[in-house]
């Protein structure tokens, strides 16, 4: 019993998470998908917020039960990659509005993977939220305007004006998001992450590289 408790330990102890933050139509999505895609792990983002907002809606004693059916069928993990896909971006007339019960079980679920297995995460204050595990690298991803503006355009088959109101206003929404749960602290702050990346300069499988070395320099693969 004792040799698999340790066996157990030290596979827990091999787990990593690479979170990552990015600027709208930088390519920070696809950057952190085709990562998780080369280390045969899975990517996390919307699904969080697809089973936080379900969780929200029990009462305590209801979510305690849906809590352990969750984790006897696999984890969260197995159940995350059951449920649907929540929007894929915020509306450019969409503002933050606070929900510090849903952050908590958002909170709830991050932990929870990086616990039990190694992955990436996509936004969702990640950075934040494990910043005193050992084993996480954070990421963020940014590029100038119109290298944003010509992604924008081209991935979500609008106008250059409403590419340019999406990414100012969904920009504003992850700031006002990251600041508030956070405490105070600035989205964009280099301090908060391990590396900060520039998608036009170093293009998107270069991005991957060079996570991917940091990950190699820091003994995580």
């Amino acid at each position: 019993m004792m040799n698999r408790g340790k066996k157990m330990a030290e596979r827990k102890q091999e787990h990593f998470v690479v979170t990552f933050a990015r600027g709208f139509g930088s390519g920070g999505k696809e950057i952190a998908s085709k990562l998780a895609k080369e280390l045969g792990i899975h990517c996390y983002e919307n699904r969080i917020l697809t089973l936080a907002s379900q969780m929200t809606g029990l009462d305590e004693e209801l979510f305690r039960e849906v809590d352990e059916k969750v984790r006897s069928k696999g984890g969260i993990s197995s159940f995350l990659r059951g449920l649907p896909k929540a929007k894929s971006y915020i509306a450019r007339n969409e503002k933050f509005v606070s929900d510090d019960k849903l952050f908590e079980y958002q909170t709830k679920i991050i932990q929870n993977l990086a616990e039990t297995e190694s992955c990436v995460i996509v936004g969702k204050c990640a950075d934040y939220v494990l910043r005193g595990y050992p084993r996480v690298v954070s990421v963020y991803i940014e590029a100038p305007r119109s290298f944003c503006l010509k992604r924008t355009i081209e991935k979500m088959g609008v106008t250059a004006e409403v590419a340019a109101a999406t990414i100012t206003q969904t920009d504003k929404f992850r700031a006002d998001y990251y600041k508030y749960y956070t405490g105070g602290n600035y989205w964009t702050n280099p301090v908060n992450y391990d590396l900060t990346l520039n998608s036009e300069k170093v293009g998107i499988e270069g991005c991957v590289k060079m996570v991917k070395h940091l990950l190699e320099l820091k003994g995580l693969i």
